[in-house]
């Protein structure tokens, strides 16, 4: 039963911000009597959802749930307490909410009324669901996951900048269910400027899902003309800039319905992405995507922000004077290297795609 509650909150990844993806099963006399998951903008929770379902069948029955249901009043009222209401004897739950306002507290007002709690059954598979949860609540900064698409050199683009296509329509299509399981996808102005990118998720059935698109520009010096601009009042965009930034240049993109937030700026002058980290956690952006270029990719790997890495790379190669999907990092010894163990590798057509975690 966890492992059906598991598959229904996979179903909601990328769909939930700001909540977590959470999925739920009731059981009675070994029927299934309800199923739910936390529905798309994070609302109904997944066991309102399942209780929906459930009706009266919920009363005596066992609830499986991916995380702890909530204890505190927000925008709806608490989980625990509907469980409570329903007349529900045994709740097995796969993890404690790290959240302040929970923590055990939505268990805690469970065995109150007298309600059986287990923890822990499926722990590990549900820790890996919601790890931009998790990240955020613990650390106050979203999940960073980089992609690239790459030659079997590392590179991006040729010596012109020539970059399409690398990869092929496999990897490609791919890459864009990926943007569909995250909150955001981040860019920066270089990226812009050279590809005038749009960023949403093009997949048929998947259009809705588009991400948040993120611009690290400290000038702002982004077209109000360029695609993202002119589709930001349809799919939103943040540009952040440093305090520097002159002052026509955001109204003209705030205008075009782009939000433009103000971060503190590096040594360099552009924009600190720890500080982008923390304003994103701010947020309460869980996943976010960095797609490019090799300036963005190169500030958060030194920045240690980079959490998942996906890599698609191509059988060709374009040697050194061609564009590296990493910027600069200065590393003098091997040992100062950001590091990462492989997850999982499989084949798209002609390409291949390596998922691979920070290590610990």
């Amino acid at each position: 039963m966890m492992r059906a509650a598991l598959a229904l909150a996979r179903r909601s990844v990328g769909r939930t911000w700001p909540n977590p993806a959470v999925g739920c099963v009731i059981v009675k006399d070994g029927v299934v009597v309800g199923r739910g998951r936390t529905r798309d903008g994070g609302r109904p929770h997944a066991e309102v959802d399942a209780l929906a379902q459930a009706g009266e069948a919920a009363r005596g029955a066992t609830v499986y749930v991916t995380l702890e249901p909530c204890s505190h009043h927000g925008k709806s009222p608490p989980c625990a307490d509907a469980l409570v209401g329903a007349g529900v004897t045994k709740v097995v739950s796969a993890l404690q909410d790290p959240n302040p306002q929970v923590n055990g507290a939505g268990h805690e007002r469970l065995r109150r009324a007298g309600i059986a709690v287990e923890v822990g059954e499926g722990a590990t598979a549900a820790a890996e669901i919601n790890a931009g949860f998790l990240m955020r609540e613990v650390e106050g900064r979203p999940l960073f996951h980089l992609k690239t698409a790459t030659s079997l050199d590392g590179r991006i683009a040729t010596v012109s900048g020539e970059s399409k296509w690398i990869t092929g329509p496999a990897a490609r299509a791919d890459g864009q269910r990926l943007r569909a399981l995250h909150d955001a996808i981040v860019v920066g102005a270089n990226t812009v400027a050279a590809d005038d990118p749009e960023l949403t998720c093009r997949l048929p059935g998947l259009e809705a899902y588009s991400p948040i698109r993120v611009v690290l520009d400290s000038q702002a010096r982004m077209s109000p003309d360029s695609k993202l601009a002119l589709t930001a009042n349809r799919t939103p965009v943040w540009l952040i800039c440093t305090r520097q930034a002159p002052a026509a240049a955001r109204d003209a993109l705030q205008a075009k319905g782009v939000e433009v937030i103000e971060v503190a700026s590096n040594a360099q002058g552009r924009v600190d992405v720890a500080a982008v980290a923390q304003e994103l956690g701010h947020r309460k952006l869980m996943c976010v995507l960095i797609e490019g270029g090799g300036e963005v990719a190169a500030a958060f790997l030194g920045s240690g922000l980079i959490d998942r890495v996906t890599s698609y790379r191509a059988g060709l190669l374009l040697g050194a004077d061609s564009r590296s999907a990493v910027g600069p990092l200065g590393l003098e010894k091997l040992g100062f290297a950001p590091r990462f163990h492989l997850v999982s590798s499989r084949q798209l057509a002609g390409d291949v795609v390596e998922t691979w975690h920070r290590a610990a």
